[in-house]
């Protein structure tokens, strides 16, 4: 029987890479085929994904960025890789096409609409995404990393979680230490967009605790480059033990061993805080598309497992009460992670296979 070829159309961000990450992972474990098609941005975060997995970059482009020209070229560049990957597709067809969001998923969706080859959509947020919207009524039907998603009336949609990398599933629920008197993790987590407001608020929030709670405070902070040293020396300067990074190599060792994950939605983030089970304070990106981020924190507000901020409301003194609440109340913080691991869908992979051999066999 011919080996079975699935392939995955995503953009450049880890929010859209990372489910496409655990997918593959899981689908050459099976035996299929794997390609995924990309962007020069997506391409970044290719180094995690198996080395079988066949990864080639298409032509796109975004209408939300340059000038008039530039964005007079965009339709043609993207007629040009909707062409090119269909003249593709005809030579090595896949048995399913998934695309994850994002610019680069165009061409991948787009051929195989004119194909009439088997097709779905993973959508990460709350509030689908543009190229998501986009093609919502031309698939088989949506799976949903967060719920609920706001989908078109009509389409087929359903609830499978997020996929998470395997490290991430390494400590599913991994066993949480409340707060007392001894060292206390927080980690910061900012995102690849807008971190800056977190350096700005997070740190001296932490210096304004009362001292009973900040002497016990450790610190991992995924800051920007360029907040990195003022971080680290305002943390130095109030004496709190600090480790200060622009990115964090080993988050799922990091958070496993936290108290308390300080961070925005992005989708990845909110999976991960949940499969791990670590209570939260969440602040949404205010300029993400459609508000999704603050879509993405619903289920682990409502559930009781972490607090949200909205960038409108932040300040010191506001964040500063939140973190004092959480780490002076050990039976409540428990609870918190016990709901985030409660809300948390560990088996999303699972469930995102099963979905894209389904649609294979019924062709």
């Amino acid at each position: 029987m011919a080996q079975k070829l699935l392939l995955m159309a995503a953009g450049g961000t880890g929010g859209h890479m990372f489910p496409a990450q655990a997918l593959a992972e899981a689908m050459l474990k099976k035996g299929w085929r794997v390609k995924l098609s990309t962007d020069a941005r997506g391409a970044r975060y290719t180094g995690g994904f198996p080395h079988t997995t066949e990864i080639s970059q298409v032509s796109s482009a975004t209408f939300a960025r340059g000038g008039v020209l530039a964005k007079a070229m965009v339709a043609p560049k993207i007629a040009v890789g909707v062409v090119s990957m269909a003249l593709q597709m005809r030579k090595d067809r896949p048995d399913v096409v998934i695309g994850f969001g994002g610019y680069p998923s165009i061409p991948a969706l787009g051929a195989a609409t004119l194909l009439k080859l088997p097709r779905m959509i993973h959508e990460q947020n709350g509030v689908l995404g543009r190229v998501n919207q986009l093609f919502a009524k031309r698939v088989a039907g949506i799976a949903c990393g967060t719920w609920p998603t706001d989908v078109p009336e009509g389409v087929e949609a359903g609830h499978v979680g997020n996929p998470v990398r395997k490290a991430v599933l390494e400590r599913a629920g991994a066993a949480y230490i409340p707060p007392g008197d001894y060292p206390m993790s927080v980690l910061v987590m900012g995102g690849s967009q807008g971190a800056r407001i977190l350096s700005d608020m997070v740190p001296a929030a932490l210096a304004a605790l009362p001292e009973a709670i900040r002497r016990h405070v450790r610190v991992s902070h995924q800051a920007r480059a360029e907040d990195h040293d003022r971080v680290s020396a305002f943390y130095a300067e109030h004496g709190i033990p600090a480790e200060v990074e622009p990115f964090f190599t080993d988050v799922p060792a990091r958070m496993s061993e936290a108290q308390l994950v300080i961070s925005r939605s992005g989708a990845s983030s909110v999976a991960d805080i949940s499969v791990i089970g670590r209570p939260s304070i969440l602040i949404p990106f205010a300029a993400a598309t459609g508000d999704h981020q603050t879509a993405n924190a619903r289920g682990l507000v409502d559930a009781g497992a972490a607090i949200l901020i909205p960038e409108s409301a932040l300040d010191v003194p506001a964040l500063t009460e939140q973190i004092a609440t959480i780490l002076s109340n050990p039976d409540g913080a428990t609870q918190m992670a016990i709901a985030a691991a409660g809300a948390g869908v560990p088996d999303a992979t699972e469930r995102l296979v099963g979905l894209v051999e389904q649609l294979a066999e019924e062709g």
